[in-house]
């Protein structure tokens, strides 16, 4: 777990879903266990009537708790993208720590990476309760329009050089306060819309090959 009080020279933030994984894994679970109509809930994101914190939380609450184990043998099968483990390999003999931050399930995410899970930093993403009838989301990082704020979340780190890996709308403000940004899809045509400079990638065999080349040289 994280030490609040130490500094790292450098650091990696990820995203979970369609950049660990190679499929938008939560995305996936939502259309197949929400009881409300994903597609509605995903217009009205669209139209900006909800927040994609609220549109999140309405479909998951209303997944039923007896069905939470399905969700989690759900995501133990999705890919896991190319050069990962290589990655964090990397990473772990440099002493670079390597942190996940997921606009997802909490459970969900340590599911499918605990075969990495001594690799790996710390794991942010929301928790749910399934105490009641349906699944109830708790994130200690939510704000008016994410479940989770993954900028917040960086802020919570001490570090010198940050680096971020992503691919979508959840990785916007997360990208914009990285000094090295690896991007994909949805988040690579942002960036270069508000002129941030950004690595496009594949897989995770690209930011290792750029990572050691760059800090090779500095």
């Amino acid at each position: 777990m994280m030490n609040s009080k130490e500094k790292f020279k450098r650091i990696v933030f990820c995203d979970f879903d369609g950049t660990i994984t190679a499929e938008e894994t939560f995305v996936g679970m939502l259309k197949k266990f929400a009881t409300e109509n994903y597609t509605q809930v995903k217009q009205q994101i669209i139209d900006k009537d909800i927040t994609l914190g609220e549109g999140v939380r309405k479909m998951v609450e209303s997944v039923p708790s007896q069905k939470f184990p399905q969700v989690l043998d759900y995501i133990r099968d999705q890919e896991i993208r190319a050069g990962f483990p290589e990655l964090l390999d990397y990473l772990y003999f440099h002493g670079v720590p390597f942190v996940v931050i997921s606009g997802g399930l909490l459970e969900s995410v340590k599911t499918r990476l605990e075969d990495f899970a001594a690799r790996i930093q710390a794991i942010h993403a929301a928790e749910v309760n399934t105490d009641g009838d349906y699944l109830k989301l708790f994130s200690k990082y939510q704000n008016q329009t994410d479940l989770v704020a993954k900028s917040v979340v960086m802020s919570t780190y001490h570090f010198e050089q940050a680096v971020v890996i992503g691919d979508g709308i959840t990785d916007l403000n997360m990208a914009m306060a990285a000094d090295i940004v690896f991007a994909r899809d949805y988040l690579s045509k942002f960036l270069a819309q508000n002129n941030k400079s950004f690595i496009r990638w594949n897989d995770f065999f690209d930011v290792l090959n750029h990572l050691s080349k760059r800090w090779l040289a500095t």
